[in-house]
Formats: structure tokens, sequence, C-alpha cells
């Protein structure tokens, strides 16, 4: 198979039809909603809380709140309470089961319960969709993190309603580096290779760089693309502010760090500082527009026109154009 990333990667134009690039829909539909943007920030303590998942929630945008130090059942019952939808993170063990059946006797159920575990491609996340199946049937479950076609078809059969690929390619993993495994590198190739055999959506975590990959992402196959570093490093993020030579920024860490962790076992994560850069609301304008754009030089009016490109592997023996596959 061909490998490349995002940065191998140029989509080519097709004859525009619009007047206006605000004429492009850049929205996309997931679980029954539809929202304004193919983008999700990522479910990390220092990219999302409550008060900016309420945020996202009421302006049209899909959002999966973390699952750190947070009581879930409260989080899913104050979005209720101010009427709008409650997409949550769960992990496999004994506490999130636990979880599970507090929303059962409460009876709450999120609208979207995303499994998230660095290693998805387990009998213990069979196991979780298998339970949150059986006790949660109508909400949407997410399940990941995966990186090979056979994980995809195993999560779809064994019941998830979206895949989450990546595995360490995202910009403060260190997988790749302490296992020898993941992603990291070829992410978008990977995409490619598990969307082949996606039945249902798949959301490709990692690696995003900057706006024009979204639009490489929805061309290999991707229905929503999750964002950690630019979504990081906003004025209302919820990274510690750090004042460097009299330039601002904010802290943004793995999942997997030791810094969310609180203890140094197993960590593949590290710590970062990303220079702030003003409010989410102007940062998802901006990818919005830009995501017009990007539709407009697929030459259509909708999102999924993106798919219909053909593209150029740059540089070496690879260079030249690849049909539509």
């Amino acid at each position: 198979m061909e490998i490349f990333d995002y940065d191998n990667i140029l989509l080519l134009p097709r004859k525009c039809s619009v007047e206006s690039r605000s004429e492009c829909d850049a929205s996309v539909e997931l679980g029954g909603r539809n929202f304004r943007l193919p983008v999700v920030p990522a479910n990390m303590k220092t990219v999302v809380d409550e008060k900016i998942s309420l945020w996202l929630a009421q302006n049209g945008y899909f959002y999966v709140m973390h699952r750190f130090d947070l009581d879930n059942v409260k989080f899913v019952q104050q979005m209720r309470d101010q009427g709008v939808y409650a997409s949550i993170s769960l992990g496999v063990k004994a506490a999130d089961y636990g979880t599970v059946d507090r929303f059962v006797s409460e009876g709450l159920a999120p609208e979207y319960i995303t499994i998230d575990i660095a290693h998805g491609h387990a009998d213990t996340v069979k196991a979780m969709i298998g339970y949150l199946k059986e006790k949660l049937p109508m909400s949407f479950v997410i399940a990941g993190n995966v990186a090979t076609p056979e994980a995809v078809i195993d999560l779809e059969t064994w019941g998830a309603d979206a895949t989450k690929v990546g595995v360490g390619p995202g910009k403060v993993c260190i997988t790749k580096l302490k296992t020898g495994f993941g992603t990291g590198g070829w992410q978008l190739s990977a995409l490619k290779w598990c969307a082949r055999v996606a039945t249902k959506p798949i959301i490709a975590d990692g690696g995003i760089r900057s706006h024009g990959d979204i639009a490489k992402s929805i061309r290999f196959g991707a229905s929503m693309v999750m964002i950690g570093s630019l979504f990081a490093g906003h004025e209302e993020s919820p990274g510690q502010t750090v004042e460097v030579d009299g330039v601002l920024y904010k802290e943004y860490y793995g999942s997997a760090s030791d810094f969310n962790k609180g203890e140094y076992k197993h960590v593949e994560g590290k710590r970062i500082l990303e220079p702030i850069k003003g409010t989410l609301a102007q940062t998802l304008t901006e990818m919005e527009q830009d995501v017009q754009s990007s539709i407009s030089y697929a030459g259509g009016t909708r999102l999924m026109d993106v798919r219909k490109v053909n593209y150029v592997i740059l540089g070496g023996d690879n260079a030249g154009e690849h049909l539509l596959m």
C-alpha cells in the first residue's frame, strides 16, 4: 500500500461551481444530528471542559467531553438542564460500568458515548460495547482508538456506531517512541486503509497540523476529524496559563502523559506549551471558512464533494497523479 501522511499529499482542484465560497455547506451529520463542521476538539483535559462543551453544543458543534476527574452522570444531567445533547467519554474499567449502571438507575442516556482507550482493538472494548448496547441502546457509541482495517471490522461487528482511527499521531503523543507501534507519520494513509472496509462513520484522530488537513481527512474517508493542538491554547482553554519571556502560553498534554495520570506509569504522552491564539469561536469561524474554500476547490457545494477529487503524492518515486480510489 501507499504510505503517506498529511504533508505528503495535495488535493487537485476541479472546476469551481459556486460564485462565492460562502455558498458551500461545511456541515456533517453524525448520529442523527447535523453539526456545522466535521471537526471535534479532542477529549483531553487541556482542550475541553464543561463550559466549552456547553458552548459547542449550544452553537451547533460536536464535542466529546473528557473522562478524567469527572462525574459523567452529573455532567449529563447538567447538559439536559441546559437543553442540549450530552456527549461523554468512558473507559473500560469497573468504575465505568458503574457509571453506566447509574445512568440506567437515574433514567439518563447520553446521546453520544465515546469508549476512549489507547488501544481500542481489545476484548475489553468488545465487552463495553455490548454492555452499552444492552443498557443504553439509544446512545450512539463511538469506539477506539484503532489503526487497522481488521480493528475497524471488529469494532463495527461488535456494535460500535462509529470508530476512531489514530494511534499515536498527535502532537503530544510519544507512543511510537515508547512502544514502536502506531500511525504516527502515516496517519492519513492509515485512515485511507481503514476507510476502505468501514461501513459506518470514521473519526480521524490526531496528526492535524493545519486546516487543510481537515479536507484531506474527509477525502480519505473520515466523517469527522478530532483535533487537539489546534484547539488547545485558546483564551478559554482549560490548560494552565504560563508566561515565557513575556509571551503567554497554555499547557497542553496528552491523556497518557504523567501530567494527566498523576504518576509516571505506562506513559505515552508529553506536555508542551501552545501560544495563546485568541478565542475558540474565532478559530472555528476560520476553520469553517477554510473548509468552505476546500469544497469550492473540489468543484462542489457540500462537504462530501471533497471525496471526488484526485490527489498527488509529493516527492520521490511516488510523485504523480493518483486517480480516485
